[in-house]
């Protein structure tokens, strides 16, 4: 895993989950698949495997380049901009 500039620009502590789930999906009627949260505010969307892409969504909207994985036992992180594990 590499270190990438948008990490050292991270709150920390972590923000707290806005929710357990992913809220748009839950609003339209869609299955989430593998959660992710948003590091910058908290935002927690579906990945790119589900239909909707609701973590890439977010990142287009609001710029906020790294999330984390928000499944249990998982702790790897992805940097939108730099399209890579940090």
């Amino acid at each position: 895993m590499s270190e990438c500039t948008h990490v050292a620009e991270l709150p920390r502590p972590e923000p707290v989950p806005l929710s357990s789930s992913c809220t748009e999906c839950e609003a339209v009627g869609s299955h989430p698949v593998q959660l992710r949260i948003c590091l910058v505010c908290g935002h927690v969307a579906c990945c790119d495997s589900s239909p909707l892409r609701h973590a890439s969504g977010h990142f287009q909207e609001t710029a906020h380049a790294v999330m984390r994985s928000f499944e249990p036992g998982q702790t790897w992180r992805w940097c939108f901009v730099d399209g890579s594990i940090v």
